[in-house]
Formats: C-alpha cells, structure tokens, sequence
C-alpha cells in the first residue's frame, strides 16, 4: 500500500504557473504508474496526465497538453506536474493517484490510490 500527499496548490493569476508535488510513502512509488486528476465544483473528476513507472512514457488530456508536464523522482519518491499558462478553467482541486496495473491510464476507477488533493485557483 502506498500513501500519497499533494502539495504546492494556490492561488495564481491567469497565465501563471505553479508546480504541484505528490510524494509517496509506504511502498515505493516506483512500482506504480502515476496519474494527476482534477475536480471542478459541480463537474466529475478528470484526468490531467499520467505517468509510466520508469518516466518514459507520458499521457496528456488535450486540454493541458503543451501547457502541463508531468515528471517523476523514483529515487524521491515524487511525481511532479509543472503548470504553466494558466487559465481559470484550470481551477479544481488536483489529485494524485497510484495505479498498480501495466498501463498508463486514464480512467479515475483504475487507479487504486488517491491523495487528499490540492486546490488551484487561477483567477482572471
């Protein structure tokens, strides 16, 4: 079992960026492909990217792809989802997720372990 804590959520002004953490602790993060998701008041959880266990091999949803990178530091146990160009349709709060299986993927119920999450606001 791993246990995940988001960091680095806030306040920023639209066009600006911030850089969200997830850090793993239990069983190494290494042996889990990484997921971020975010959840908007009223709207279902989405997919933002993921992440395959070696780092080699990223998935984007359109909608963030070229403006988000996600990263990993097996050796630290963290994933990383840098956040550039931000606009206020970004606002959610923002979760990481674990997934046990053999890959990448998208869909939230695939993922076996969640954080608490973190709330970005992007104002206009």
């Amino acid at each position: 079992q791993v246990q995940l804590v988001e960091s680095g959520g806030g306040l920023v002004q639209a066009g600006g960026s911030l850089r969200l953490s997830c850090t793993a602790s239990g069983r190494t993060s290494s042996g889990y492909n990484m997921g971020w998701f975010r959840q908007a008041p009223g709207k279902e959880r989405e997919f933002v990217a993921s992440i395959s266990r070696s780092g080699g091999i990223t998935y984007y949803s359109e909608s963030v792809r070229g403006r988000f990178t996600i990263s990993r530091d097996n050796a630290k146990n963290t994933v990383l989802l840098q956040m550039n160009n931000l606009k206020p349709e970004d606002t959610a709060i923002y979760y990481c997720a674990a997934d046990v299986g053999a890959g990448i993927r998208s869909v939230p119920n695939e993922y076996d372990y969640w954080g608490q999450g973190t709330q970005v606001t992007v104002s206009s």
